[in-house]
């Protein structure tokens, strides 16, 4: 098993983990009923993606 034949320095360690923090899921507001929606993600409650009916949705009693 391979191992580091010398120890990394602090700076270099930190520019490593800098890319681990979580990031903010990323949405927008849909034009047509104002909810936030995910991008690249077909909307659950109209059944459309960018515009196009894709899928029946069935409506709650």
């Amino acid at each position: 098993m391979p191992n580091p034949k010398r120890r990394h320095s602090k700076s270099r360690t930190r520019k490593r983990r800098s890319h681990d923090a979580l990031k903010v899921p990323q949405f927008y507001y849909d034009k047509d009923s104002g909810e936030p929606v995910q991008p690249h993600r077909i909307n659950l409650k109209t059944g459309t993606y960018r515009g196009r009916k894709i899928i029946e949705v069935k409506k709650e009693k």
